[in-house]
């Protein structure tokens, strides 16, 4: 329940009803999509920083032995690599979407870089991808949100990660995804890692066994459709988080190549950001 207080003319208001109706504001103007409101049994099964010439293809193979159908934001750079199987993706029936050039954390970067990033990525994608983009790391700034509206895309997030970035326990994670995955939910694996904390950590073969055992298991209790198709199934539900990213974690990942980028300092909030940071926002 809100505090009251009184204000100057005598009449109570709520105290924190201001940062509410902003932080609404915000959710619904430039927050990233984390799912749907429906009550039909979808769910989309989305794969971000691929495609990778040895995982998705075996990744490909459960979709399809299941009837399944996901969406796949790709790393431009990786894409370029592989256009043949970005081609076959898309033929399947599967939506692509942008995942920037290289990865950066959007909030990191200049903004020069950030509208190449994504026009980058888009030409190597063209002509399958989708206007859907989803952040590396999940990191966003108000900045990188409306640069991002400004190139005519929709931010997508997820409401239920596998966290398959890192050592999974495979019956834990399926557990956890069978007790919380919910009509409109939007899953997130990944068919390849572009940056990781271990090299061990790159291999996909237990997070596709989640995969598999997860599209086993909720067979006829839900359809697994791209995130195009479950947007026809209602209205997205939105989030606005704004956390900093953390560099320690960042600098710290390397790649297949060696080290990943490094960041040596987050830039100062801009204005905007800073009062909505004091209010709470």
């Amino acid at each position: 329940m809100l505090a009251m207080t009184v204000s100057r003319k005598g009449k109570p208001h709520r105290r924190g009803l201001l940062p509410r109706l902003l932080r609404l504001a915000m959710r619904s103007s430039v927050g990233a999509i984390t799912g749907v409101e429906t009550t039909d049994p979808v769910v989309a099964l989305s794969f971000d920083d691929g495609p990778d010439a040895v995982f998705t293809p075996r990744l490909l193979d459960i979709l399809e032995r299941h009837g399944a159908r996901g969406t796949f934001f790709m790393v431009g750079e990786a894409a370029a690599r592989q256009p043949e199987l970005v081609r076959q993706i898309a033929q399947a029936g599967h939506a692509i979407g942008n995942h920037t050039w290289d990865h950066p954390s959007l909030p990191l970067i200049s903004r020069d870089e950030r509208l190449s990033q994504i026009p980058a990525c888009a030409h190597v994608l063209a002509p399958h991808e989708q206007r859907l983009l989803r952040p590396p790391y999940g990191h966003l700034s108000l900045a990188a949100r409306l640069d991002v509206r400004r190139l005519g895309y929709q931010l997508v997030a997820w409401d239920q990660p596998a966290q398959d970035w890192r050592d999974i326990d495979p019956t834990a994670v399926l557990a956890r995804l069978l007790s919380n995955i919910r009509p409109g939910s939007i899953v997130l694996f990944h068919d390849r890692l572009h940056a990781f904390e271990d090299p061990r950590f790159a291999d996909r073969g237990a997070a596709f066994g989640v995969v598999d055992a997860l599209l086993a298991r909720r067979a006829g209790a839900f359809q697994f459709v791209t995130i195009p198709d479950l947007l026809r199934h209602g209205r997205p539900r939105r989030g606005y988080q704004s956390a900093p990213p953390d560099l320690a974690f960042l600098n710290q990942l390397m790649t297949a190549d060696g080290q990943a980028r490094r960041y040596p300092a987050a830039p100062p909030p801009s204005r905007v950001e800073a009062i909505l940071s004091r209010m709470g926002v």
